[in-house]
């Protein structure tokens, strides 16, 4: 293979921003980037690799999720820890209900440029470029502020590093204890106004415990019950960042990205013989492909043959995003496709993107009740056309915001003003995301019951 890291280079890129003033300072920065050590290791993504083919394989379930677009401001120990404990509490929570294990992935230590639907924005009949995230330029509506620095891309990678180092040591420090895990879910169900819709699931765990417990299997016993597996995940937009962060490993002599465990092409830089699928075609990280409205059954054919010509399992993980409108219209064609051509493919769902809407007063919010639709309507079309439905994808934070309305909490549009602190798309809080793993809990287990019902008929 004759690919480089700089291919891309020679191709159309779209949502890479042109307008630094210094491109000397910018390539500078890069190329100090790439004497930096790297933020994973190839082996952490080979492993990852390796879990997705087993959920790929129907034997797992994929759990990713985490910031819309992390940020310089909110960048605080407290943050990553919160964030880091919804996601296993939610875990844990999926893990019972599928009877399978969960593989989990941050949308973390790097997600932080965004592409957006216009290069500019206009408020009260000031013009300025866009906000593209803090690895790009700033949030404030200046002049200054919107110009691309990047010296941002160091400080982005700092960050990154920061966050991976508190990760490690959470996982696998005991932090992530099972007990401890098991008991922050009692307290939220305890908390929750529907909370005696999941005290029956609660209880079920909790009996599971008790007999563990009983028989001897406990942390002290068992050190895989303080530890986790947790990988790293962002969007591979900014390809200069990325060009730098990619380095030949020296126990295989292939190319990885360093900057994540997995890395996803957007639903905007798809295109074929563009930069993006060009720079994720070289690199042997676990890559996804976001799925949405207009997105072609030979497109996305030839997309996976370009990506994964040796269909390895767990290469290729397909992030549905259609909106709770548009799924029953879009997904059957292409799981049909995608059945029909053989290749292996991890199924996963990202609910949030496709049900976005302005309110009234301006603000930007996702429904929970079209987030969970999506979810529901992913598991019955898959089921339905003889795949797995083996993921989902949230965008969430472990924080007390104010972002998405409904749910239990009954969050409303006149709540949206009080805490609702996003830098760029609305996310699901730590409440909400524990009571959608519960829901989801209860759609696999009847999926799973119908399954097991129709096997027993045949």
């Amino acid at each position: 293979m004759t690919w480089t890291p700089s291919d891309w280079r020679q191709l159309p890129a779209k949502h890479i921003p042109e307008d630094y003033p210094d491109s000397a300072a910018l390539a500078a920065v890069e190329e100090k980037l790439k004497s930096f050590p790297p933020l994973v290791f190839a082996g952490e993504a080979r492993r990852l690799k390796q879990r997705l083919g087993e959920v790929a394989a129907g034997e797992a379930f994929l759990l990713q999720g985490g910031d819309c677009a992390e940020s310089f401001k909110e960048f605080h120990p407290d943050n990553i820890r919160d964030t880091f404990r919804v996601i296993l509490q939610m875990a844990v929570v999926l893990t019972f209900a599928a009877s399978k294990p969960v593989v989990k992935v941050g949308r973390i230590a790097g997600q932080f440029g965004k592409p957006r639907s216009s290069p500019i924005e206009t408020i009260d009949g000031v013009t300025l470029p866009s906000y593209r995230g803090d690895n790009i330029n700033g949030m404030d509506f200046t002049t200054e502020s919107r110009i691309p620095d990047p010296e941002r891309l160091t400080q982005a990678y700092s960050q990154s590093a920061a966050t991976l180092n508190l990760l490690r040591a959470f996982s696998q420090g005991g932090y992530a204890n099972l007990a401890n895990v098991h008991r922050w879910m009692l307290g939220f169900v305890d908390r929750s106004p529907q909370g005696e819709r999941y005290e029956q699931l609660a209880d079920q765990i909790s009996k599971s415990l008790d007999f563990m417990k009983a028989c001897g299997v406990t942390a002290d016993s068992v050190p895989q019950m303080s530890q986790v597996e947790f990988y790293t995940s962002h969007e591979a937009l900014l390809l200069g960042y990325e060009e730098a962060m990619t380095r030949i490993d020296s126990t295989s002599g292939e190319w990885y990205d360093t900057s994540a465990h997995m890395l996803w092409i957007g639903h905007r830089t798809r295109q074929i013989d563009h930069a993006h699928v060009n720079f994720c075609k070289g690199v042997r990280n676990p890559i996804g492909i976001k799925c949405g409205p207009g997105l072609e059954t030979d497109e996305l054919l030839r997309l996976i043959e370009t990506l994964n010509p040796n269909d390895e399992p767990g290469r290729i993980t397909l992030i549905s995003r259609f909106g709770s409108d548009g799924v029953a219209q879009g997904l059957p064609p292409l799981a049909r496709a995608v059945k029909k051509s053989g290749r292996t493919v991890v199924w996963s769902c990202d609910p949030m993107h496709g049900n976005t809407l302005k309110t009234d007063s301006g603000f930007k919010t996702r429904p929970v009740d079209r987030i969970l639709s999506e979810v529901r309507q992913f598991v019955d079309v898959l089921s339905s056309e003889g795949c797995y439905p083996g993921g989902v994808h949230f965008e969430m934070t472990g924080q007390d915001v104010t972002e998405c309305i409904g749910g239990a909490q009954a969050i409303s549009e006149e709540d949206l003003s009080s805490r609702y602190h996003t830098h760029c798309d609305p996310r699901l809080n730590g409440e909400q995301a524990l009571e959608l793993a519960f829901m989801i809990a209860e759609k696999l287990q009847s999926v799973g019951a119908s399954g097991a019902a129709k096997l027993k008929a045949g």
